[in-house]
């Protein structure tokens, strides 16, 4: 429960702070226009004055942030925020898998040493202390293995293969809802890619003609959710292939230190 109300908690605080961001640009257009408006009225001269010539203000160039925000709101509000959603949550999943996977990183060359150095001098009990005070899964596989060694190798072979696979389960939890928003986020854009060409053939059926004025506001936004669902399906693939790496990179330290502990135990049981 607890890694749920966490991924929920990053996806809150990313969903408003998204929404404040919009909230902010919003309000800091209406302000301007208000202000632009005002200036105009203040600056309105008589008729015989009007025809002065007037220096021509140059336009201020868009940012990339108030250039997206216009196109978020252009693709229109349902598929878009579903489309938002969407990546927030993965990048909630992502952010929360990556913390996860980063303290579940355990320096496997050290611990076996460690452990060799406890069963040398203390035995089972010494070398399950060491298991017991560090934190990670390869730890609490050796911490497993050990407990069984009473009962032969056998028994603490399996125990390790046992507990091993719950281990990975858990480095791959919450991975598969991951991989479902990468291959919802464009299925979302091509639904309101459909969407949108249905739109704009119901305006060239009202008009009666094929005018590009009349179906250029459907196809826009046909092109808008295709464009924001494949940027999405990026982004958390890029995240999505970090996870499956690192994921890896545990598995295959786990498997060569459970090796390591096997011969270990097969060393000092003579």
């Amino acid at each position: 429960m607890k890694k749920v109300f966490s991924i929920l908690a990053v996806a809150g605080l990313m969903f408003l702070g998204t929404s404040n961001a919009f909230a902010q640009e919003e309000g800091a257009t209406v302000d301007s226009t208000s202000v632009a408006a005002t200036e105009n009225v203040a600056n309105e001269e008589p008729a015989d004055e009007a025809s002065a010539p007037v220096e021509a203000t140059p336009e201020k160039e868009a940012t990339f942030h108030q250039i997206l925000k216009q196109r978020f709101i252009e693709g229109g509000a349902g598929f878009m925020g579903i489309v938002l959603v969407a990546l927030i949550l993965g990048l909630a999943i992502a952010i929360e898998r990556i913390i996860y996977l980063n303290l579940a990183t355990t320096n496997t060359k050290k611990l076996v040493a460690k452990v060799d150095e406890a069963l040398a001098s203390g035995g089972v009990e010494a070398a399950k202390d060491i298991c017991r005070d560090t934190k990670g899964p390869v730890a609490s596989i050796f911490y497993q293995g050990l407990d069984r060694s009473t009962e032969g190798i056998d028994a603490a072979e399996k125990a390790v293969v046992g507990y091993g696979g719950v281990q990975m389960g858990l480095l791959e939890k919450n991975i598969s809802w991951l991989s479902l928003f990468i291959a919802l986020a464009p299925m979302l854009g091509f639904m309101g890619t459909v969407i949108g060409m249905i739109d704009a053939f119901d305006a060239i059926q009202v008009a009666g003609d094929i005018n590009p004025a009349v179906v250029a506001g459907g196809i826009k936004v046909a092109l808008l959710t295709t464009v924001f669902g494949l940027v999405v399906a990026i982004i958390l693939q890029v995240f999505y292939n970090i996870i499956i790496a690192k994921v890896d990179s545990i598995v295959n330290k786990m498997e060569d230190a459970s090796i390591s502990l096997i011969d270990l135990l097969v060393k000092y049981k003579k």
